[in-house]
Parts: structure tokens; sequence; C-alpha cells
């Protein structure tokens, strides 16, 4: 599932792209994509609406349009946005359609069928559902480490289910959680509750770190507007991650070969040396 820096990538590259567009028409395909609304009011909520701006909250991408409404989207595990021209071939997997004022044809494709979309006011934006439950944005000034430290002694679960839980940390998952733990030297099994103030510190510091390096790996690259997705850093060669699919592979640090473990039904890859509860 895209993780922050790649739902960031994705959101700036369409806001490149489609920002001062208009949406002529748009086309649902797949009724269950946009479930709280139906097929023909979800083209006629879009229809002659112009994008102002398309940003990100967490994982969540958000298309503002003049209309005062906002299109809230999820890309879920393979969600993908892709602009074409009016003769490109559409993905095999297209659930949405959106015919643009110069031509061009937006196409939401969802190869897994869990990607996720809704219309909400504008004005009302931070109170729905999917935005309200969201942890402050990583690189805001409400995330501080103080905050940090006082989600993590209100709860008694793993680190590692700790931090893909949005509600406590906004936009990590189970690559940049593992790579975060790694960083801070703090094993991914230990009770959040039982990460003291250094740590904490130095975990706030890895979390900023390691999502300030994905980030910045695609910015100033050029958009490929058929494959927004191509420049993914967890896609990278690259991307030289130190614990994260690196199962018995010795660690960078220490040497110790990498172990993983499951969590949640997620696999978790830590140095046991590096790593200590």
């Amino acid at each position: 599932m895209p993780e922050l820096p790649e739902v960031d990538l994705v959101a700036r590259s369409l806001n490149s792209l489609v920002r001062g567009r208009t949406i002529v028409s748009a086309e649902l395909l797949r009724e269950r994509l946009a479930p709280d609304i139906t097929a023909a009011d979800f083209g006629s909520s879009l229809a002659n609406a112009r994008v102002e701006i398309v940003g990100r909250r967490g994982k969540h991408i958000l298309f503002r349009l003049e209309n005062d409404r906002t299109l809230i989207v999820h890309l879920r595990m393979s969600g993908r946005f892709a602009l074409l021209t009016p003769e490109g071939e559409l993905p095999r997997f297209t659930h949405a359609i959106f015919r643009l004022d110069d031509g061009s044809l937006l196409v939401f494709s969802d190869q897994r069928h869990f990607g996720l979309m809704k219309i909400v006011p504008t004005a009302s934006l931070s109170a729905a559902k999917e935005i309200a439950k969201l942890a402050p944005e990583p690189f805001s000034e409400d995330f501080s480490v103080s905050y940090l430290r006082d989600m993590l002694a209100r709860s008694s679960r793993t680190l590692k289910e700790f931090l893909l839980d949005q509600t406590k940390v906004c936009g990590l998952g189970n690559i940049y959680a593992a790579e975060a733990m790694f960083a801070a030297g703090i094993h991914p099994a230990v009770s959040a509750n039982l990460v003291g103030r250094i740590r904490a510190r130095r975990l706030h510091e890895s979390i900023l770190a390691v999502l300030d390096e994905a980030i910045r790996h695609n910015l100033g690259k050029p958009i490929d507007p058929e494959n927004l997705e191509g420049s993914y850093f967890s896609g990278s060669l690259k991307a030289g991650w130190y614990v994260y699919d690196r199962e018995g592979e010795p660690c960078a640090v220490c040497g110790s070969p990498i172990v993983r473990l499951k969590q949640g039904g997620r696999s978790t890859y830590y140095c046991r040396k590096c790593q200590r509860k």
C-alpha cells in the first residue's frame, strides 16, 4: 500500500498536471469505488467543476474543486491515476474516468478493487470521518516530540502496531515504520508505553528523517503522466532499505542477520542486535 511519500508524489504530480483544468464530465464505472453516492450523482457533482488544487492529508489525495466540493481519494493497495490523451487506451481495471476541458482523460484504475472515493463539501472537509480521525501531519508543528510521547504513553500495543495506527501517527506503513524503528534503535515488539523520553525523541527524529528522504527522492524529477508511480522511492533500487524486506541479509551496522516476525498479519523486519526492547 502506498505510504505518505508515495501519496505525496502522486498528489504533487496530479496538481502539476490538472490544476486549473475543468472536469467536463466524470464517469464512475465501479460503484463500490464511491459507495456513499450513486454513479449519476457522482457525475453531476463533478461535472464542469474546475480543479483549484490537488493536495494530500495523510494517505488521502484531495481534489479541491471550484464548486465548493472536495474529492477525497484513497489509493489503498493498487489504486493508480493516469492522464491519457483522448485516443489513449484505458487500463484494464479502469474504475473512474474524468474528462477534462483540454480533451485529456484522467483515469483511475485499481486491480485489487480496494480504492475509495468520496465527495464532501469543502467547508466541512475536516469533519469528514476519513479526515477527522487522522493524527497530525508528521511535518506539522502539532506532531511534536511531546505529542508523540503522550500518545506512546497511552498505548499498550506493540510499537509497530502503534506506528501503523493513522490516528496516532499519520502516513507510516509497513516500510517506513520498520525503517524508523531501526533508525531509532527500538525493537518493534516493545510496548509503546515502555518507550521512554530519550527513545521517543529518537523515534520522532527517525520518523521525520525516513519520510523526508523518500519525499526528496522525487523532487524536481520529470513527471510521466501515464505512470505517476514509476518513480516511487519505495520501488527504487536506490532506496537502500536497512531492514525492510531484507530477512537473512546482514545488518549494515553490525552485520547480524535481519530477522522477520509477524505482527498483526504483517511482516516486520528488524535487527536483533541494533534494536533492543
